[in-house]
């Protein structure tokens, strides 16, 4: 109310007393009592995207997903792992009873080995990054997509995510984004081409 008392007499000291200025000022106050009453009128929620990407079914079945692609990758990579630190044991075991160009030739095969075995790592890595980051993109689409939907259903004129410091209970739409998620991942749609 103060600013609209600073703005009507700001606008009347400018203009001729009379006249276009008193009524701007007039509509100008109009305009300015009324949004309070509209901002009152808005719906807003509150929705926890980090529970969201935990509990989702979609979230768990990604993780699955990305686990079942590349868990004979680190299985293989784990048993050549092991089986470099037994040659390694055994050069230190037999390395007394070889002769120095026997043991030049397997200190340097056990190198190369383990270099192979780091860079097939890095490149495992590589392409487990590149399919998370796939996932995540279509599982974030997928958040996305059911929170503006339960959002236009609902009537809601704003949902907020990350970055809220703190909200009521009541605004929180996070169980009923969940219960969709789940009825969505108990009839999944077919998938995209």
């Amino acid at each position: 109310m103060k600013r609209l008392v600073r703005l009507s007499s700001w606008v009347c000291r400018i203009a001729r007393p009379g006249g276009l200025a008193a009524l701007a000022a007039v509509a100008l106050a109009g305009a300015l009592a009324a949004a309070p009453a509209q901002a009152a009128a808005l719906r807003i929620a509150v929705v926890n995207y980090g529970e969201l990407l935990q509990d989702a079914p979609q979230a768990k079945a990604a993780v699955a997903t990305l686990r079942a692609e590349f868990a004979p990758k680190q299985r293989s990579l784990q048993a050549e792992a092991n089986e470099l630190k037994v040659r390694e044991g055994n050069l230190k075991k037999n390395g007394a009873t070889m002769t120095q160009d026997q043991r030049d030739r397997a200190e340097l095969d056990l190198r190369e080995r383990y270099q192979n075995l780091a860079r097939k790592q890095s490149e495992i890595q590589d392409d487990v990054n590149t399919r998370r980051n796939q996932l995540m993109s279509q599982l974030q689409h997928t958040l996305v997509q059911v929170v503006q939907n339960y959002a236009r259903q609902q009537k809601y004129d704003l949902v907020l995510a990350d970055g809220v410091i703190y909200s009521d209970a009541t605004l929180d739409i996070t169980p009923a984004i969940l219960s969709r998620l789940k009825a969505q991942a108990a009839h999944p749609l077919p998938a995209r081409k």
